[in-house]
């Protein structure tokens, strides 16, 4: 979450694919070009629609009863210079107008989540710390890294860009909330403790408590279906030299995403477990309706940092599915609450540019 778009497409250096892939005719077995957003192997997706186009646009959460998405973008013709949050209409599309912002329109923000209401969002700000955007530092020593803003503060608004609340007081990082689908709890992570470590706490910011005590940028969390489980993304240094790397980094407000992978916990932090010994970026992670499986964005058979593609596991580590097969990046995929679509984002159809788009498919397992 919130630095992703940012810092990936970077890695990014070939074209994307077009709109135009490869089928095979059914009754002469001759291969043809069709128009289509779906690649012939992502059998998967049913339909697909593009809903943004231009600028970078992720991190899009649905409503509790489906009607409604809010998410961020950069969109320089929506008048914003850094990451803002949206709301629009399940069904609309926004390639000749512009969607009505519910942030500030200060700071930069991100992880806007819906609450059970479906009147009102929670998202990070730092608009708190100044009207500008922040600078995005995007290298240290060569190495991509992702900043941590000691500014982020977690608000509730309401759907006219009203704030109503502040859910978090803490000085350094609160940010990455994300609601329980029991409409009960709020996950998000910070630094409150010296490290980067996952919160749970009320719907009105009472109750924090932290669930998770091990070295490494834990975050990017969501909970199960039935609320009972959360799966997040973690950095996890092991050797003296990337333990000493990510203290001196965090120390500086930074990190460096490029080697992560998923781990899966009870609610409350317990029964925690390593998901994924992929190696590389394995993030974005996404419980499918059923409970039983994660839909998540990796690299790990990229050699060059690119590209990320959606990938499905069990929650007992078996069964790896690729679902996207992409040339340059698919990430951020959530479903809809009633398990039958899915937004993600992803830079196909930009003409072999840097945009990165929303997309809602029809899944179909």
């Amino acid at each position: 979450m919130k630095n992703y778009i940012y810092i990936l497409i970077l890695l990014i250096t070939v074209s994307c694919k077009t709109d135009k892939s490869k089928t095979t005719d059914a009754d002469s077995g001759a291969t043809k070009w069709v128009d289509s957003l779906i690649y012939p192997e992502e059998t998967h997706f049913k339909s697909i629609k593009q809903v943004t186009f231009g600028g970078d646009n992720a991190e899009a959460y649905w409503s509790f009863d489906d009607k409604q998405l809010v998410f961020q973008s950069n969109n320089e013709g929506w008048n914003v210079n850094c990451d803002q949050m949206f709301l629009m209409n399940v069904g609309e599309t926004f390639k000749d107008n512009m969607p009505p912002m519910v942030s500030t329109g200060k700071g930069r923000t991100t992880c806007a989540y819906f609450l059970p209401d479906n009147k009102h969002i929670i998202y990070a700000s730092t608009h708190l710390g100044g009207d500008e955007c922040p600078e995005t530092p995007l290298r240290k020593n060569g190495k991509y890294i992702w900043p941590i803003y000691d500014t982020y503060d977690i608000f509730v608004a309401d759907l006219e860009g009203n704030i109503t609340a502040q859910l978090t007081n803490e000085k350094g990082y609160d940010a990455e909330p994300t609601v329980s689908p029991k409409g009960d709890k709020i996950v998000f992570t910070s630094d409150r403790s010296g490290d980067l470590e996952l919160y749970t706490m009320n719907l009105d910011g009472s109750d924090v408590k932290q669930i998770t005590f091990e070295l490494g940028y834990d975050g990017g969390a969501f909970f199960s279906p039935d609320g009972t489980k959360i799966i997040f993304r973690s950095s996890r240094p092991k050797t003296e030299e990337e333990i000493k790397e990510y203290k001196d980094l965090l120390a500086e407000g930074l990190v460096q995403p490029t080697q992560m992978e998923l781990y899966i916990c009870n609610a409350d932090g317990s029964d925690l477990r390593q998901l994924t010994d992929l190696g590389n970026a394995n993030w974005s992670p996404f419980f499918h309706p059923s409970g039983e499986k994660i839909l998540f964005s990796s690299n790990f058979e990229s050699e060059r940092g690119f590209p990320f593609n959606l990938y499905l596991i069990d929650i007992d580590g078996k069964n790896l599915e690729r679902v996207t097969h992409s040339d340059t990046f698919d990430a951020f995929p959530v479903f809809s609450n009633d398990g039958k679509k899915l937004i993600f984002s992803s830079n196909r159809n930009n003409g072999g540019g840097h945009d990165t788009n929303l997309f809602i498919a029809e899944w179909q397992d």
